[in-house]
């Protein structure tokens, strides 16, 4: 029996089996990896830069049988996929124009010394623990980065997308990059575990949940390894009094629900000032009736089928238990008889804390709508989490709206007035149970370097 089968969450058929690697075959990969980052390291980032360049004409050469393998195991909808695919191009692209200059040695005067330097050097293999909602762009976001960087690239991908993660290994060995420098791994937990413990492997990074996060950062602890995590959330998007309403509706609605609302930085909490509360709802309800559920392969369908049955209804559960500690459905909330693991557009009222609608992240096409007094009170709930990744305020009074974000939204990213998944110029991460570290913006390309000080003295003292 195969360790590995995936399935095709919008009819669940398998579509393929794998089995995992042995320990041998690990430890070569390593070693192999390990090789070619003493190699890769030797490069200037000019030189990196330019095979980085590479990797993107060759990832747009399979665009096509990327998109619709991403749309086959893990149920995206077709759309969605080209343009993850188009997203990791960017990231291809502003790492090679923007991360020459992010690593460059950096000169300082220094008191009694001649001249201080402070350079970037690579520091060998980092190990990715990625998940399946974006099996794409999760990978790109820390390989191209640490390429540039100069180091060499470990993947252990979700099981479900094991295809994908072996087809971005082949978009990766068809381009210019030296062979070797980035390795897809079909393992188990506990080799993962090994992987972390080994060596030669320097770094981990991880995007997942939560519990996830405190056991890859426990293990990476141990070995004295650093660590970039990037975790959970239940991103409040805040609506207030002079907000454009017809705006809001529109980007709140596209923001919980794209992806099949398996995105870790969706809008999950829709925190709404009582002055609008009542017309926000009335809009934001018909809003999503227009999301229809369907084949991700139909261009008429507005969200496919969720990743898996079991991750759908872990989410119904979620959904379930809130009811039963006070929060009502406006909308939603059933599951739908037949084939696939379709979970429909669905809204919660009455949500408050004690209920996983609002203290967990509820991963999938579900909103909490909570009603806040005003906008000091929008903000309390905003903060009233565990979590600290990204969210949003709507107002017409865009400096007080920025004013709010920088001092009192405790949280990585905050939009205003808009929403979109990343840029590829501005830093990604978040804070408390969310995780630490920042991807993204030059700033991904420094996460696992030696930043290294080198004091130039001069002359010794004559005797």
């Amino acid at each position: 029996m195969a360790d590995i089968t995936t399935i095709n969450p919008a009819t669940e058929e398998e579509i393929a089996n794998y089995d995992y690697m042995s320990e041998s075959q690990v430890n070569d990969i390593i070693d192999a990896s390990h090789q070619a980052f003493l190699e890769w390291r030797k490069t200037s980032p000019e030189q990196r830069a330019e095979v980085i360049r590479s990797v993107a004409d060759t990832l747009m050469a399979y665009k096509e049988e990327l998109a619709k393998l991403m749309t086959e195991e893990r149920g995206k909808l077709y759309s969605h996929s080209l343009q993850e695919v188009d997203l990791c191009k960017q990231i291809c692209d502003y790492t090679a124009e923007h991360g020459i200059s992010a690593l460059a040695e950096d000169e300082r005067e220094a008191e009694g010394l001649k001249k201080g330097i402070v350079t970037y050097q690579p520091i060998g293999i980092i190990y990715g623990i990625q998940p399946w909602n974006y099996p794409a762009y999760q990978v790109f976001r820390y390989t191209i980065a640490n390429l540039m960087a100069g180091n060499s690239v470990l993947l252990k991908h979700a099981s479900n997308v094991t295809g994908t993660a072996l087809l971005i290994e082949k978009i990766f060995q068809d381009s210019d990059l030296p062979k070797d420098l980035f390795r897809t791994l079909i393992i188990s937990h506990d080799q993962s575990n090994e992987v972390i413990d080994h060596d030669k492997v320097r770094g981990v990074t991880l995007t997942g949940s939560d519990t996830a996060g405190r056991v890859v950062a426990q293990q990476a602890a141990k070995a004295i390894k650093k660590t970039v995590l990037e975790l959970g959330s239940n991103d409040a998007f805040i609506v207030l009094e002079d907000a454009d309403l017809d705006l809001a509706v529109e980007t709140c609605a596209h923001a919980r629900l794209y992806n099949n609302g398996e995105t870790c930085i969706a809008a999950k909490r829709f925190v709404v000032v009582d002055s609008v509360y009542d017309d926000f709802k009335e809009r934001i309800i018909a809003k999503f009736k227009e999301y229809t559920v369907g084949s991700p392969l139909d261009e008429a369908s507005k969200i496919g089928p969720m990743s898996s049955v079991s991750q759908r209804d872990n989410l119904h559960q979620q959904v379930e238990e809130s009811v039963k500690k006070g929060a009502t459905i406006t909308l939603g909330g059933q599951i739908a008889d037949g084939k696939g693991a379709y979970y429909p557009a669905t809204i919660l009222e009455n949500v408050e804390p004690g209920q996983p609608a609002y203290d967990d992240e509820l991963f999938g096409p579900v909103a909490s709508l909570i009603r806040a007094k005003d906008a000091d009170d929008a903000l309390r709930i905003a903060n009233d989490s565990r979590y600290g990744l990204g969210g949003a305020i709507f107002s017409k009074d865009e400096d007080k709206a920025v004013q709010l974000a920088t001092e009192y939204f405790d949280t990585g990213m905050v939009y205003i007035n808009g929403y979109g998944l990343v840029h590829p110029a501005l830093p990604f991460g978040g804070v408390k149970d969310s995780g630490y570290g920042r991807e993204h913006g030059g700033f991904g390309v420094k996460e696992f370097v030696n930043i290294k000080a080198i004091h130039v003295v001069g002359k010794s003292p004559e005797a």
